[in-house]
């Protein structure tokens, strides 16, 4: 599965609410607090997002020959969801598989000026939609780089077009940019 990320609960309601289980790679920062071995039990994947991480995609690809599902943020991090700057792990992923890729669309998981931390208030909408699922197809050793981008482009389009049509069907839209956290005051 591969998700736009525009709110801190998007992870977890991947994880906790698509139809079947999802291996979510998470940031590796997240295994380092107190939430680290319940992230391990539920079989979340440590990423280190700034280093290729040959252990990650280790153990993503293997959940995916066991016929698992594993949850992609392209975007890499939250923000505006908007897609547009997206990495090609999750088509990268595919092409190794075989795997089909589900675009995923969050609305309403972070309120417009919300921080990067912040959750919407109790009663708010959020909205979680699954697109149609995206064949890149399995590509032998060596995949070159063109393939890997076009298949990127591809798992791209496919979110956006399942964010338009969960935008037109609920009416939400996308919260904007990320306000900055406010700063702490020094004594």
């Amino acid at each position: 599965m591969a998700a736009n990320h525009v709110g801190w609960i998007d992870g977890p309601l991947l994880a906790i609410c698509s139809p079947r289980p999802v291996h979510a790679l998470t940031k590796q920062e997240m295994f380092a607090k107190g939430l680290g071995w319940f992230l391990l039990a539920s079989g979340q994947i440590p990423l280190d997002r700034f280093h290729v991480d040959m252990r990650a995609i280790r153990i993503a690809v293997q959940a995916l020959r066991e016929g698992l599902a594993v949850g992609v943020f392209p975007e890499g991090s939250r923000g505006a969801g908007d897609m547009t700057s997206p990495r090609a792990g999750a088509a990268y992923l595919a092409l190794v598989t075989g795997a089909p890729v589900v675009p995923v669309s969050f609305l309403g998981t972070r309120l417009p000026g919300g921080t990067d931390g912040s959750i919407p208030p109790r009663g708010s909408r959020l909205v979680m939609t699954f697109g149609e699922p995206v064949w890149l197809g399995s590509h032998p050793w060596p995949r070159t780089q063109q393939e890997v981008v076009r298949g990127a482009a591809t798992v791209t389009a496919a979110i956006l077009e399942t964010m338009r049509s969960a935008e037109q069907a609920t009416g939400l839209t996308l919260p904007g940019p990320v306000a900055p956290k406010p700063e702490k005051k020094k004594a």
